[in-house]
């Protein structure tokens, strides 16, 4: 098979790990910056091209799509896909997944664990928007934040009130959640491929602080999952679409709460703390579904 990664940095341990598992699988693997794809788009005959030569001959992509990129990420995935090239994740899943709101949304819908989630747009309704989740402390975020980056935890109704109104005064969208005490500043990360937690780990905020993300100095550690919390996260991943995700947790008095579900988990944390190769697991999951996709259309066809 030939493979495209679509990742702006090929040095990366995410990166180069897949690219050394889809080699070692006997195929033939290219990175693709897709910031530097351009498309031409026909009904007909749909082209994707990269560095002026056009990208052909591809069997499946694994989208390595950055938060602050999402829009036009999400759109060289979608071409690919119109070309009828296997994408490991679809376009209109990873679009889900970075709108936080709709994400949460969607997975309230279908009853999914959630904090107690506020959303508002003007300051005036601040007060009580504090109060309907639960009063202070809250965990405020940016609806485009990632990495933990843009997420405050407000101990008190008055720096709640401060940070709320900071952040719309700067045209901010943002979302409210209760603080689940019972976390103690924990949380659990769940690799999902095709429906199914593969491996988990426990991330602990470092001491001082509450973010759990190692990209903020948190640490990690093999964890074992209850039948509970590995049902919750493999139905987030199943509402959002996708088939390859990270779906984080907190444990709190009344089950597993879903926090944030990861169109790009990282590989690094997840591999170093269970010693699972989840790399070659995506690849030999992108082997099988091409098949499959082949075979069904062949026999549409026939």
């Amino acid at each position: 098979m030939k493979i495209g990664i679509l990742s702006r940095n090929p040095k990366l341990y995410s990166t180069q790990r897949l690219m050394d598992a889809a080699s070692k699988r006997g195929h033939e693997v290219h990175v693709v910056d897709f910031l530097r794809c351009y498309m031409d788009i026909t009904s007909k005959n749909p082209q994707m091209f990269y560095k002026g030569e056009p990208l052909q001959g591809f069997d499946a992509v694994i989208p390595r799509i950055g938060a602050s990129v999402t829009f036009y990420g999400a759109a060289v995935v979608r071409q690919f896909e119109m070309m009828g090239v296997f994408s490991v994740n679809e376009s209109v899943a990873i679009t889900r997944s970075r709108d936080k709101l709709r994400c949460l949304q969607l997975l309230a819908r279908r009853g999914v664990g959630l904090p107690t989630t506020g959303f508002a747009h003007e300051t005036t309704d601040v007060q009580e928007l504090i109060r309907k989740v639960g009063g202070a402390p809250v965990v405020i975020k940016l609806l485009e934040g990632t990495q933990g980056i843009g997420v405050v935890l407000a101990e008190t109704v008055t720096a709640a009130e401060s940070v709320i109104e900071a952040f719309m005064g700067l045209k901010a969208d943002i979302l409210v959640q209760e603080y689940i005490s019972e976390a103690q500043g924990s949380d659990i990360r769940c690799f999902v491929i095709n429906g199914k937690v593969i491996a988990a780990m426990r991330r602990r905020a470092r001491a001082g602080g509450f973010r759990s993300n190692l990209h903020r100095g948190g640490s990690a550690e093999l964890v074992k999952i209850t039948a509970e919390e590995r049902a919750t996260a493999a139905k987030a991943a199943r509402v959002i679409g996708l088939n390859v995700c990270g779906v984080d947790l907190l444990r709190s008095r009344r089950g597993p709460l879903v926090i944030e579900v990861n169109s790009s988990p990282g590989l690094e944390g997840i591999e170093g703390a269970t010693g699972k190769d989840v790399a070659s697991l995506i690849v030999e999951f992108a082997e099988r579904k091409t098949v499959e996709t082949a075979s069904t259309r062949t026999r549409g066809t026939g």
